[in-house]
């Protein structure tokens, strides 16, 4: 049942989760204190999928190109559909709608360490498990290694 939304604000947010062979690149929020895929808010005017080019370029220094589906009907104004939109609880009152987008570098895959973070790298899954990277997380780089790996191989 539907009960309402009262006193709660709400951005939109794209992610890129990076995908190198059998790694993903992360970065050490320095806000949050996590390791996270790159993202941030969708500007105006831009659209998603320009924001999370825009934010793993931001974030990390490397040049992405999607890994995504169109909408099957072909027409020009079509969007690269997000692999997943989800619902983040920020703080009490702000959420987030994520729309959560695969990707592969274009040429060099030098990492930048951005203001916005701590530390960067690639990392397997196995050692974002050493790392405590949420479980969250490690999920969404899975689908993504399979992903873009059946894709670009």
């Amino acid at each position: 049942m539907y009960k309402g939304n009262e006193g709660i604000t709400r951005d939109f947010v794209a992610t890129g989760i990076v995908v190198h062979g059998e790694r993903v690149v992360l970065v050490l929020h320095r806000k949050l204190k996590r390791w996270l895929p790159p993202g941030g808010h969708i500007d105006t005017p831009e659209l998603p999928d320009q924001a999370a080019i825009r934010e793993v370029k931001e974030e990390t220094g490397l040049d992405i190109v999607l890994v995504a589906d169109v909408e099957p009907a072909g027409f020009s104004h079509a969007l690269a559909r997000p692999a997943g939109i989800q619902l983040e609880d920020i703080e009490p009152g702000h959420q987030h709608i994520d729309l959560i987008y695969f990707a592969k570098p274009l040429g060099d895959t030098t990492l930048t360490v951005s203001d916005e973070s701590i530390q960067i790298g690639w990392f397997t899954l196995t050692e974002m498990r050493s790392m405590g990277v949420t479980d969250e997380v490690i999920a969404w780089s899975q689908k993504a290694i399979v992903t873009v790996n059946a894709v670009c191989p």
